[in-house]
């Protein structure tokens, strides 16, 4: 069976409880994704999300379990692995500019400054900031601005796993849109693997190739993959549209909603506790037939 590009396995985490004993957040989560896929994850707050963000981006270490990316195994921060998370983490001393280049040269050590610059400053522009603005420090930047530099370093310094923790979740509605849409063009461009947490389902309808979701905490688990039927280019304003989209929506909505209590605590059904695969298709003229190896049981979701 091939192995995907990055492959989370049997991952535990476990934390004291205060009381001399241990609590579980999540336990056996296992699932994969592909090279250059956009993968979302839902999840109510307390299933562990964020946790398994840190493991894949090497701040953290599991209780148990191995993550693998590329045939090797994930340990400590890397330049293979870059994050964006929601408070920006600008370092508040440099202009929009040096934050980007700071990481470039680090990925590129025999690059010319005038090379690092340009490669910056490319980057910048795909997030709609050129000009003097880009000589700002953080503090005289907004939210928004704030955030599209957070991307363009992220992007800049081609890593191969771009990690999201809920990038937009501090942004106004005008802003976040216009973000994703820069994000979504950049990605396009870079086919970089994506792997984003977000509560926000109509943004995760938007941007993501499949949509990974957790079972309610203590105990939690990635119990389904839904995937999103609805082709690319998508436009935010035509995407509701399509056949499939309220029907995706509606699964999510109940999915949350009633069976993520529902299944909380409860063993996966899968030999290896991987997810569910869920295929949504209103325009197929036949049922949906499960994908080959590795083999999750697909529930087609029609009616």
């Amino acid at each position: 069976m091939a192995k995907s590009f990055l492959s989370i396995e049997r991952l535990t985490q476990q934390f004291p409880d205060g009381q001399g004993g241990t609590l579980t957040v999540f336990e056996n989560a296992s699932f994969g994704i592909e090279k250059g896929e956009f993968v979302c994850i839902l999840g109510h707050s307390g299933c562990g999300k964020s946790t398994i963000m840190n493991i894949l981006a090497g701040l953290a270490e599991p209780t148990s379990g191995v993550v693998k990316m590329d045939g090797f195994e994930v340990s400590g921060p890397s330049l293979d692995r870059g994050v964006v998370f929601q408070n920006y983490s600008l370092l508040p001393w440099l202009s929009a500019l040096k934050n980007v280049t700071f990481g470039v040269r680090a990925r590129y050590p025999d690059w010319s400054k005038s090379k690092v610059e340009d490669h910056a400053r490319e980057y910048l522009a795909m997030v709609g900031l050129d000009g003097d603005v880009v000589h700002r420090k953080p503090s005289q930047l907004s939210g928004g601005m704030r955030q599209r530099v957070s991307i363009a370093r992220a992007f800049a310094n081609h890593p191969k796993l771009l990690l999201l923790d809920e990038p937009f979740g501090a942004l106004d509605a005008l802003t976040r849109g216009t973000i994703q849409d820069e994000l979504l063009k950049i990605w396009s461009g870079t086919e970089q693997t994506v792997f984003m947490i977000t509560h926000d389902i109509d943004e995760a309808i938007l941007l993501a190739d499949r949509i990974l979701l957790m079972t309610n905490g203590p105990f939690a688990r990635v119990a389904e993959s839904v995937e999103i039927t609805i082709p690319r280019p998508r436009n935010r304003t035509e995407i509701i549209e399509h056949p499939n989209y309220y029907a995706i929506r509606n699964h999510l909505v109940q999915f949350l909603g009633t069976r993520s209590k529902e299944l909380a605590g409860k063993k996966s059904d899968e030999a290896d506790n991987r997810p569910e695969t869920v295929r949504i298709d209103k325009t197929a003229t036949a049922p949906a037939e499960a994908d080959p190896e590795p083999a999750a049981r697909l529930r087609a979701v029609n009616d």
